[in-house]
């Protein structure tokens, strides 16, 4: 049976997703464009050779409309022939991308294949496609849920009140996401992974200085009377310290099987073991990381005590908190280099982030196998299983 590996692994710095934020003068289409073109010289593969881009992206509107992947592969010169798509699983469409490209040269339908994923928050801002007045869930879904679904920060306080997670638990974790993300950047430990644009060299939003002093000032981010009157379990303590910003950025990984690999002069970084996606209550939302985690581990035949590193995307730090209360997982081994909430949450790039970061953390520290998963709006998870080859 044939298996597939990635062979390379790159990503841009984050930026700010504001009007100010050091990428977002940079056109998503070209924030793209920079990671392909990186990917295929670092990789030295010759991009005519790659049979399909399949990218990430949420926000499809604007200018991230119109299959944002294949203009992005033409700016980037590959070749008119190579074909690409823009798929759609919110947060986690690039993790997304992962599975389908290495599902496809499992199967035999592609030998080397891109998985990718951008979001410019910054010129794109979250739910710009979907317009003023209108209703993106349709009468069926208020008829199931007659109260009303909730937007992602309220369900993170339910998540909070459920796993009664303290504030002061989720400010050391933010604090420490922003302490592992400075050092790895001042150990040289992102130098592999990212490719420089236009001046800016590092994530803008990892915050060294950080501390649960400052984030203890924060005022709650998503306090609203109506969802407190609904829901008074809530005691408001999700805060913009304690959750990911808001960014921009592109990531991309090339995949291929070891047979390809090896006739191309390509190194592996890691085998693409196992995947899982699961689909949980859409007004918790963001909870479907821990069934997608169990889920994954049994088609993988492993334990959790075989996973030597986790990418837990920290949209929320509940998210990741309650996580780690039902699966047991050991904190030290989570989100080693820092996670979203300090390097940054570029919707459609950020799966194919953690991926990124997650390769080269197993090379680094000599792990066997990892586990990356990603929490989803309207309830769903990605989940997957990487390998030290």
């Amino acid at each position: 049976m044939r298996d597939a590996v990635i062979v390379e692994a790159v990503r841009t710095p984050i930026g700010k997703g504001k009007p100010n934020g050091a990428l977002a003068h940079v056109h998503p289409v070209e924030l793209l464009a920079h990671t392909l073109r990186t990917l295929v010289e670092r990789s030295g593969v010759d991009p005519a050779l790659i049979d399909d881009v399949i990218g990430g992206t949420v926000d499809q509107v604007g200018e991230q409309a119109m299959n944002t992947t294949r203009y992005a592969l033409l700016s980037a010169g590959f070749p008119e022939t190579v074909p690409a798509t823009t798929v759609d699983r919110q947060c986690g469409s690039s993790q997304q991308a992962v599975h389908f490209a290495a599902q496809g040269v499992i199967s035999g339908a592609y030998d080397l294949v891109v998985a990718c994923g951008v979001e410019s928050m910054s010129r794109v801002p979250m739910w710009s496609n979907v317009p003023p007045g209108k209703d993106p869930f349709g009468p069926g879904v208020a008829e199931r849920y007659p109260d009303g679904l909730v937007p992602q920060g309220i369900s993170a306080e339910l998540i909070t009140a459920k796993w009664s997670i303290a504030r002061e638990q989720m400010d050391a974790f933010a604090v420490s996401s922003h302490l592992k993300a400075a050092e790895a950047w001042e150990k040289g430990l992102f130098d592999a992974e990212v490719a420089p644009l236009e001046g800016v060299v590092r994530d803008e939003c990892v915050r060294p200085s950080s501390t649960t002093e400052v984030l203890a000032g924060l005022k709650p981010a998503y306090y609203d009377p109506a969802f407190a009157e609904r829901f008074p379990q809530i005691e408001w303590n999700v805060t913009a310290g304690n959750a990911s910003p808001i960014n921009d950025g592109a990531s991309a990984v090339l995949i291929t099987s070891s047979e390809t690999a090896a006739r191309l002069g390509l190194r592996p970084l890691a085998r693409l073991h196992s995947f899982a996606v699961t689909g949980s209550d859409p007004m918790l939302m963001l909870t479907g990381v821990i069934p997608a985690t169990e889920k994954v581990l049994r088609r993988a035949s492993l334990t959790l005590d075989d996973i030597d590193l986790f990418e837990v995307n920290e949209a929320f730090s509940s998210v990741v908190l309650a996580w780690q209360q039902e699966t047991g997982a050991d904190l030290d081994k989570v989100n080693v280099h820092g996670g979203a909430i300090a390097i940054g949450h570029p919707l459609g790039a950020s799966g194919t982030r953690l991926t990124t970061t997650l390769v080269h953390a197993m090379r680094e520290r000599g792990a066997r196998y990892a586990l990356q998963t990603m929490c989803e709006a309207g309830g769903l998870a990605n989940a997957m299983v990487l390998e030290r080859v």
